[in-house]
């Protein structure tokens, strides 16, 4: 997420301030291209690792500043929620065995992270969405306590001007509005860096979008979120609607999202991309910053260029423009960041072979790849290998083509081609681009989520899919398996041993009836459905009142003329509740104690759920009577 010592550019002299920097360095950045002082003639790879940190119960652990703490490595830091952590890896040279090398690093900062993770009951887990994160792990108490979280989600909040709103549908449907930016948290992802040339950086980055679509469709790994089955990689839709900041109005705007894939092909330079997303997004965050960059480079010093690095960091494209100084050299890269998380170890590493070879392997056609595809297919492609996966047709140079022919056909042979001219090692270039190869013609991680979590759901509950499904992901990733060995999940489902709260063993498929529909309705409903207990609602749709099968039957034996009866005549008024967060230990008392069968749910005042003596029983058998 950048730098941590930032603030909301709210007050107006250090927004002042800050502006004129940011206007310095643009300007600065265009000299440096013109005079040829941004590094040329070398490739550098790097990359920055998310993952996820869970409890022994394959829940989201929210002690990563104390993780933190005791790994005491500068190569950490944190992210947005306290069950995340970051890992950057130093940059190498595009050369040789700088895969191996990298891996090697990545393998002993995750062993690093799981060891000391370990000794605070936590462990490390490689995922785009960790299936088991609730909206409990949601609320704003689990964002990591930093100025920079805290004035990001302020500033986001305010730009916007109220709630984000929340909508993506796949297979199921996933609707709710959320009060911070921390549902962002719920992405987890490799980010892979390749410094270019400047003046190839146009006609790179431009390859670096047309590629994104079949990349992107061979990688996919996240399907799932809060339980529904939405897009193969869910985090593209997730990331753009979570710190969507643009305003919805009754009148018909253009507005630029801040999470962009970008709206036309690019031109000019890499100082034109930069002015660009000044023109058309808000300053968010500002810092203070002592030394001017115009000053610094006349002095003969490698500018920072502090302030354009802070607002890019505050705008988030799926391959962004990057700008990086070190006392003696500046350059420019672009990172990759729509690549998830995991499985493996090995599959990043496959996956960054991969996006490195194709974009070292172009050939003069693709290096005017503009002249070649419109830019709305391009586009069309990353949005429907993100709904599809492997299984999308991409519009490629002028024809249709599945995502498996255009890699196994055409791509990997470009990759290896890369790879080769970059003089990076053969064995290593067959080991990594061999494993895209098989899952190109065999499975993805989004693949093996979803037909696991289907069959699971066949016969266990949703949340007991979802702990197994964690569960088999954390053992087959430890097991060095690459996803597409990865085998079926046995037929021995969790029982609900791992559940602690009445939101993990709740039905959300909740049948209801209104407090001014006939009882006769809810008599019949009651009959069909095969339940015992139905909550009441509104016309706000806010719970107002319980039915239950034993106090329907007596309203019928005691002469009750149903047919003139509405249910708000009958129902009970004042129903005892719960909320997703009390925990099952406390639900089991409080039923006992009222001598009620069912909890409602109930959050925001609406019902989410309904817990009854039978889920409690498959709970703990030996709690209830």
């Amino acid at each position: 997420m950048g730098n941590q010592v930032v603030s909301s550019a709210k007050d107006q002299s250090t927004r002042t301030s800050f502006i004129q920097h940011l206007l310095n360095d643009v300007k600065c950045l265009e000299l440096m291209l013109e005079k040829g002082m941004i590094e040329s003639g070398i490739s550098r790879i790097g990359a920055e690792q998310e993952f996820c940190l869970i409890s022994k119960n394959y829940r989201p652990q929210n002690n990563a500043d104390e993780i933190l703490k005791d790994i005491n490595d500068p190569h950490f830091t944190n992210e947005l929620a306290l069950y995340n952590l970051e890992i950057n890896l130093d940059p190498l040279i595009l050369k040789g065995d700088c895969f191996e090398e990298m891996e090697k690093h990545l393998r002993t900062f995750l062993d690093k992270a799981s060891t000391i993770a370990a000794k605070r009951e936590a462990y490390v887990l490689l995922t785009g969405i960790l299936p088991t994160i609730s909206k409990t792990e949601l609320s704003f108490e689990y964002m990591t306590p930093k100025p920079r979280y805290t004035a990001l989600n302020d500033m986001m909040r305010g730009a916007r001007g109220t709630d984000f709103n929340l909508h993506i549908k796949g297979v199921d449907e996933l609707s709710l509005t959320h009060d911070s930016v921390l549902m962002e948290a719920c992405n987890t992802s490799f980010q892979m860096h390749l410094q270019v040339d400047p003046d190839d950086f146009i006609s790179s980055y431009n390859w670096a979008q047309a590629i994104s679509g079949p990349v992107l469709g061979v990688c996919t790994n996240s399907p799932l979120l809060l339980g529904r089955e939405l897009w193969n990689e869910t985090r593209i839709a997730l990331f753009q609607q979570s710190i969507d900041t643009r305003e919805s109005t009754y009148a018909l705007k253009d507005q630029i999202s801040r999470v962009s894939f970008g709206e036309h092909w690019e031109s000019g330079s890499i100082a034109d991309i930069y002015k660009n997303e000044i023109a058309q997004h808000k300053i968010l965050l500002s810092r203070e910053i002592k030394t001017d960059s115009l000053s610094e480079l006349k002095q003969g010093r490698i500018p920072k260029l502090e302030a354009l690095n802070v607002h890019n960091g505050t705008i988030y494209r799926w391959n962004r423009p990057c700008y990086g100084a070190t006392k003696d050299s500046a350059h420019v890269r672009i990172e990759n960041r729509y690549i998830p998380a995991g499985p493996t170890i090995i599959d990043q590493m496959a996956n960054f072979a991969f996006w490195v070879g194709l974009m070292k392997g172009r050939t003069v056609a693709h290096k005017e790849i503009h002249k070649h595809m419109d830019f709305e297919d391009v586009k069309s492609n990353f949005i429907k290998a993100a709904r599809n996966g492997k299984a999308s047709v991409m519009n490629w140079r002028g024809r249709q083509v599945s995502v498996r022919d255009l890699v196994t056909r055409e791509l990997l042979p470009m990759a290896y081609e890369g790879l080769s001219y970059m003089k990076v090692d053969p064995s290593t270039a067959e080991r990594l681009l061999s494993i895209i190869d098989a899952r190109a013609v065999g499975q993805t991680g989004a693949q093996w989520s979803i037909r696991n979590y289907r069959k699971l759901k066949r016969t266990t509950r949703k949340d007991d899919a979802l702990l197994a499904l964690t569960k088999y992901m954390h053992k087959y990733q430890n097991e060095e398996k690459s996803i597409h060995e990865w085998p079926e999940i046995p037929d021995h489902p969790l029982t609900h041993e791992h559940a602690s709260q009445v939101g993990h063993i709740m039905s959300t498929r909740v049948f209801t009836v209104q407090e001014d529909d006939l009882a006769e309705l809810a008599i019949q409903l009651m009959q069909w459905k095969n339940i015992h207990h139905v909550p009441v609602e509104n016309q706000n749709g806010e719970m107002c009142g319980l039915l239950t099968w034993t106090h329907m039957q007596r309203f019928v034996k005691d002469g009750g003329d149903k047919k003139n009866k509405n249910v708000g005549d009958i129902m009970v008024s004042k129903v005892i509740s719960a909320d997703p967060e009390m925990t099952i230990s406390e639900a089991i008392p409080l039923m006992k104690k009222h001598e009620i069968g069912c909890l409602p749910v109930i959050h925001h005042d609406h019902l989410v759920g309904i817990v009854t003596i039978k889920d409690i029983q498959q709970y703990d058998t030996d709690t209830v009577a």
